[in-house]
């Protein structure tokens, strides 16, 4: 963590300095988000970092969760959580997934027995684990981001809207009206250059778009409790999906704090137009189905802390914004749509939250980039394009993993059917497996192979390293932050120090400089790194460098005093594998990776590939006067 830029300041780094606006309920702003769920949180805290933009999140509820649904975080969506600077916190107080239990009916077919217990994320998948921890505690994470950022965002509770217009007016197109649910027959009215929707399955901004959710549900009814148990099942504290015989399914989901414990318990399923509330479901009926699933081991539940029933559905909507694609020329997105209001589906793989916080994650930079004038109004068209492809492809797995949950193996091959769907797709729960097109925002993969472990389109995946100021080990994805900057990573080659002549060195010379592509998109007066952040990795141990003689855009001089920034030069790991190795980088090329504000790997070019590079942000930046 950096700060004292600009001068020495006392108290909490991670509390940004004080807006003149900070805390005002501001009646036209940049941003209005609907919905204080995961999704709109998750885009309040990185908005949150950029103090030019003003925000407003509402929220129909009378206050933060409480008691959240949702608790599987899967291995990238703690990645992007160390981007924000909290992942620290939910490992620290999640329950680590580290192992998966099968269980399934005896040999002849009469009671339960471990088929197998495996690992739950594969070697080097992430740096981060697979982690379970209340939804409303990672709420309390991302409350306490925008409080700190310059604006002391803090969400307006209990705020229903009832109408949402767009206008001819120039600055705040946008009018949302709400209703005051703490003061009745009050109303507020709200406008705005942008809205998104975060309102949930049944949102009222998905409805002001013309826009439904398309798709069908399963008919299957389920239970999810947590509970304390007190049960001889020997798993108990492990992930452990069981297949009875004859009594259905259960998924053991042990949650924080080493007690709790959640259950999804398979119940009958719904016929004709019979719906979930039809049944009546209680949880002692879930407790008493649970324990005949689990026979002939015992479980009794001494507390509930919360529970529910739920139909299994997949849906997912038709557009994830408001632009005119079909009609005389494509109107610029102003009313977007994030999490549960553009796709639904079933808690079985894991992704409900992870997704609808990756939706924001990929909007938030952008909104940014054109609010802050850095980029084109068309850059926003790419967040529908990229996230509803994305919401598809889980919508399709997970009507398998619910089918597969659901089903009745009649042999064994069919039931280690289910297992080998969970081993075989491991990389898509972890959040990791996500690629997008080729497109405005995403290159070919001509030069893949100079990097070949940092794919085209997926997320960076990051390694150890040593940073060479201060010879820290570090992992090298924990220095590209949620700050909206696009990332210059370039690997040298064999030999190259960064001294004069070399490779490197070219490179900077060619980036930098009053005519350099990095200078061509920085605002007047500005850091050099503050839009297009160059950082360089070298093969060379780092008590074999020299860091005086890199080449001055990997030392830049920064802030109102010109203090130089020592953290843009890496070396490989002293103990532990190599990144070189580990992610496939070419060692006698070397390689340039250009990273999306959001860590996705947007190409992978040569070392002098300069060109080629300012071509791809020629498409989406907007030059800015002499920095």
């Amino acid at each position: 963590m950096q700060f004292h830029l600009n001068g020495f300041t006392t108290g909490d780094p991670a509390i940004a300095p004080r807006h003149p606006q900070a805390g005002e309920a501001l009646d036209a702003v940049d941003v209005l988000i609907v919905g204080c769920g995961p999704a709109g949180l998750t885009l309040a805290a990185q908005l949150a970092a950029f103090s030019e933009i003003s925000v407003r999140i509402t929220e129909r509820k009378p206050g933060p969760l409480e008691v959240g649904q949702a608790d599987g975080i899967a291995c990238r969506s703690v990645e992007m959580f160390e981007a924000f600077g909290f992942a620290e916190k939910v490992m620290k107080e999640g329950y680590w997934v580290n192992e998966v239990a099968f269980w399934r009916p005896g040999a002849q077919g009469e009671g339960l027995q471990r088929a197998d217990r495996i690992q739950d994320v594969a070697d080097d998948l992430s740096e981060m684990p697979h982690v379970i921890l209340n939804q409303a505690r990672v709420h309390d994470f991302y409350l306490e981001t925008m409080r700190n950022g310059a604006r002391r965002l803090t969400p307006d509770y209990d705020r229903a809207l009832t109408t949402l217009t767009r206008t001819d007016d120039p600055d705040f197109p946008l009018v949302a009206t709400f209703d005051c649910l703490d003061a009745p027959g009050e109303t507020e009215t709200i406008r705005a250059r942008y809205v998104v929707g975060c309102d949930g399955a049944r949102s009222t901004v998905r409805k002001s778009i013309g826009h439904e959710l398309h798709g069908e549900s399963a008919r299957q009814l389920w239970g999810v409790m947590d509970v304390l148990p007190v049960t001889d099942f020997p798993d108990i504290r492990l992930k452990a999906a069981i297949q009875s015989a004859t009594e259905g399914s259960i998924l053991i989901i042990p949650r924080e704090g080493g007690y709790l414990v959640r259950l999804y318990i398979e119940l009958d399923a719904l016929h004709g137009d019979e719906r979930a509330a039809d049944r009546n479901v209680s949880a002692e009926m879930l407790i008493e189905k649970a324990q005949a699933i689990l026979s002939p081991y015992t479980l009794e539940v001494k507390e509930v802390a919360w529970w529910s029933a739920y139909e299994i559905g997949q849906r997912v909507c038709d557009g994830f914004d408001d632009s005119d694609r079909d009609g005389d020329g494509a109107s610029e997105p102003r009313i977007f749509i994030a999490g549960d209001a553009c796709h639904t589906h079933s808690p079985k793989a894991g992704q409900g939250m992870n997704v609808s916080m990756a939706d924001t994650f990929n909007l938030g930079w952008k909104l940014a980039a054109v609010l802050r004038g850095q980029a084109r109004p068309d850059l926003l068209q790419s967040y529908s394009e990229e996230r509803q492809a994305k919401a598809q492809e889980l919508i399709d797995f997970d009507r398998d993993m619910a089918r597969l949950f659901s089903a009745k193996p009649q042999t064994k091959e069919e039931e280690a059917q289910f297992q080998a769907y969970f081993q075989k797709h491991g990389r898509y729960t972890a959040g990791v497996e996500t690629q997008y097109a080729p497109g405005l925002l995403i290159g070919g993969a001509a030069h893949q192979a100079l990097a070949a472990g940092q794919v085209v389109g997926k997320r960076f995946h990051s390694a150890p390293v040593v940073r060479l100021a201060d010879a820290k080990p570090v992992q090298l994805g924990h220095a590209f932050k949620a700050d909206g900057r696009w990332r210059l990573l370039a690997f040298a080659p064999t030999g190259d120090t960064g001294e004069a002549d070399g490779p490197i060195a070219q490179l900077c010379d060619r980036l930098d400089g009053p005519e350099g592509l990095i200078h061509r998109f920085t605002p007047e007066g500005a850091d050099i790194d503050s839009v297009i952040d160059l950082r360089a990795v070298f093969q060379t141990p780092h008590r074999e460098m020299r860091i005086e003689a890199l080449p001055a855009l990997l030392r830049p001089k920064k802030g109102r005093y010109g203090l130089v920034d020592y953290e843009k030069a890496f070396c490989p790991a002293v103990t532990g594998p190599d990144i070189f190795d580990l992610r496939g980088i070419d060692r006698a090329q070397g390689a340039l990776l250009v990273l999306r504000p959001d860590q996705y790997v947007a190409q992978v070019l040569p070392l002098d590939a300069v060109d080629a590079v300012a071509d791809f942000f020629d498409r989406i930046l907007i030059p800015q006067a002499a920095g």
